[in-house]
């Protein structure tokens, strides 16, 4: 029986463009991925540096590319949260059936732009739904490593036979397995979040 369910924020709830970053790259005669690219990206993900050591790096990556070329292109891939999608969430913690986090990987430039396309008060309206919020830059880890997993079972008591994950990204959904966790890699393009109920039955 299910009793703690743990999301994924982007491609679960909010809309991404998965082609937004290679396309603007491109522009600057970049593809993506490039290694070092990656690199940064994976370090900025886990806070290891902030916004504007990430910025100057991929400035260095990108000769003729400025700062606001570059926030501009990374916020890009940011698109729409449905608002059916929040209505649901609402409702699902309303019910009180489960204990519910947010388990995301993402970075300072992505949330505040995130906030910014939300309005802050969808924002805090979707923060409210969860009893913890984990982002991987605050708290220095990124999917699909194990221990980060681990912290969020341990930190809230959770038993991985009780609890669901939800992710959009397979190696995501494959890590939490090996722990024990119940888990839906849902696929965004046959599937949708509001389509929950129907699995937990």
């Amino acid at each position: 029986m299910i009793e703690n369910i743990i999301f994924d924020f982007g491609g679960v709830f909010i809309n991404l463009d998965a082609e937004a970053v290679p396309r603007g790259l491109r522009n600057f005669g970049v593809d993506f991925p490039e290694p070092e690219l990656i690199a940064l990206s994976q370090q900025y993900e886990k806070g290891v540096i902030n916004s504007e050591a990430f910025l100057r790096g991929v400035n260095r990556c990108i000769p003729g590319s400025h700062t606001e070329d570059i926030r501009t292109i990374w916020n890009q891939m940011i698109a729409d949260f449905p608002e059916e999608r929040l209505e649901f969430l609402k409702d699902l913690k309303e019910s009180g059936q489960y204990r519910m986090f947010l388990l995301s990987n993402t970075n300072a430039l992505h949330i505040e732009h995130v906030k910014q396309t939300m309005g802050m008060a969808s924002y805090n309206q979707f923060y409210s739904c969860f009893d913890s919020f984990y982002l991987s830059h605050e708290i220095g880890m990124r999917k699909p490593d194990r221990k980060i997993f681990s912290f969020v079972l341990d930190e809230n008591g959770l038993n991985p036979a009780h609890t669901l994950f939800i992710d959009d990204t397979e190696e995501h959904t494959l890590s939490a397995s090996q722990l024990g966790i119940k888990t839906w890699h849902l696929d965004i393009k046959r599937e949708s979040i509001l389509e929950l109920p129907n699995r937990m039955d």
